[in-house]
């Protein structure tokens, strides 16, 4: 069951999410306005699943652009809704949007009950009677501060659409794509041009998302997530509270992501926070590939001259690609690329594989002799196998681990990545001596 939760602008619509999902999903700050794009977020109440759509703050006299987009996604979120939650300051008492919003929801068929916000104390209840006003039946006193009443509401939810059937849920096999970013790169504009349709609002001023956002859709059969997320500026621009929380947000979202896709200003090329951020990605075990965008407008950049660049700074060696959301030019094509990082990602290589790979390796380049604590003799490499993945993690039995060096971890690093298409892909290489207990082993190589 979806439930949309709507309101006029800092009436606490977020902070009531956060309470009922028990999560800090929803940024939540004390200026009007903060939440921008719809954004779903999964709870369950007595064995029953619900999905809340935090919307923004709605002004319907509010005649900027950016308001008026705030809108269409609050009527998309009702169109996509179940039931409706208006939401209420029951300390302001009735305003002229709260009737706005109850006269827009008695015209929609939907199920609508009305929570009056800020009720902290008992000696407030008295305040929600106001809202009867509405026409919209008992309003539910509640504070998302302190979860007085909170547990009535979910009550009088799934009381409200007993007979719609909630048994989906997300396959566990779904690419998590995040799409992460500078601010003002064309993320959103990305995302829309993948789903087709205008989901996430797209604004000319840098900082326009807010949240990160998760968004279903199917690419060629295969269920992928894509997690729109707020630009992350250099840490020393990031001043404000509101700021902090939003790149946060968008830090973990690379966190639970299978792949990220880390999108570039084509005309400014690969900048060094671009750089900063596919380390970032990676060091949180994600699959990453850096996207030119503007490229309708950025033909006489020198590609392989960017590509170096990244391949000289970042040891995963991630793909360089182009796209143009304006024009929709090789966007497809990021998704085929995200979707077969995700699979070299999650996928095993035979052991008979690894161990002719190794032999090979071993042939291109002997391994040291004489290095390490034990004095004199070469690096033996006896056996390699695949122990895990996302991200792949392989051993490979030697004689000696003091005799690797740092040198020779990296070339077999690199091999394996140039002979699997590993490129971009975080992977471990733990070296154990033969004598040892594969448990005890030691990370040698780690990306």
């Amino acid at each position: 069951m979806k439930v949309a939760v709507v309101g006029y602008p800092n009436v606490g619509k977020s902070s009531l999410v956060n309470r009922l999902t028990q999560s800090r999903e929803a940024v939540v700050h004390e200026l009007p306005g903060v939440t921008r794009d719809r954004k779903e977020l999964k709870t369950e109440w007595n064995g029953r699943p619900l999905t809340l759509i935090d919307t923004g703050g709605v002004d319907l006299e509010d005649a900027t652009e950016l308001a008026g987009q705030v809108r269409d996604h609050a009527r998309a979120a009702l169109a996509d809704a179940d039931a409706v939650v208006l939401v209420v300051d029951a300390r302001a008492g009735m305003r002229p949007g709260d009737h706005d919003l109850a006269d827009l929801l008695r015209r929609q068929p939907l199920p609508v009950m009305v929570a009056a916000n800020k009720i902290d104390t008992a000696s407030d209840l008295p305040l929600a009677a106001e809202f009867h006003a509405l026409g919209l039946g008992e309003p539910v006193p509640i504070s998302a501060t302190q979860g007085l009443g909170t547990g009535d509401l979910l009550d009088r939810m799934t009381a409200l659409a007993p007979d719609i059937d909630v048994a989906g849920e997300d396959a566990d096999d779904a690419v998590r794509l995040a799409v992460i970013g500078r601010p003002n790169v064309g993320k959103s504009s990305l995302v829309n041009r993948f789903l087709g349709a205008e989901r996430v609002i797209v604004s000319p001023d840098a900082g326009t998302t807010r949240d990160a956002i998760d968004l279903p859709m199917t690419f060629e059969g295969r269920e992928l997530i894509l997690i729109d997320t707020a630009g992350l500026r250099r840490q020393a621009k990031v001043g404000e509270s509101l700021e902090y929380y939003t790149a946060l947000r968008s830090r973990r979202a690379a966190e639970r992501a299978d792949v990220a896709l880390v999108v570039c200003d084509a005309i400014d090329g690969i900048t060094s926070q671009d750089l900063r951020i596919a380390e970032l990605a990676m060091k949180s075990g994600c699959a990453t590939a850096l996207v030119l965008n503007k490229w309708d407008v950025a033909e006489d950049v020198d590609l392989d001259h960017e590509r170096a660049r990244a391949a000289a700074r970042l040891r995963l060696r991630p793909r360089v690609l182009t796209a143009s959301a304006k024009t929709g030019r090789h966007v497809e094509r990021l998704l085929v690329e995200a979707t077969a990082l995700a699979e070299r990602a999650r996928a095993r290589i035979p052991t008979p594989q690894l161990n002719r790979f190794l032999s090979d390796a071993i042939a291109a380049r002997q391994p040291p002799a004489g290095a390490g604590r034990r004095g004199s003799g070469r690096l033996k490499l006896l056996f390699m196998t695949q122990t895990g993945e996302r991200p792949p993690r392989f051993s490979i039995q030697v004689n000696s681990r003091g005799r690797v060096t740092r040198d020779y971890a990296y070339y077999l690093e690199n091999r394996l990545r140039e002979r699997y298409g590993l490129e971009g892909v975080p992977l471990i290489i733990d070296f154990v001596e033969r004598s040892e207990r594969r448990e005890r082993g030691t990370r040698g190589a780690a990306a």
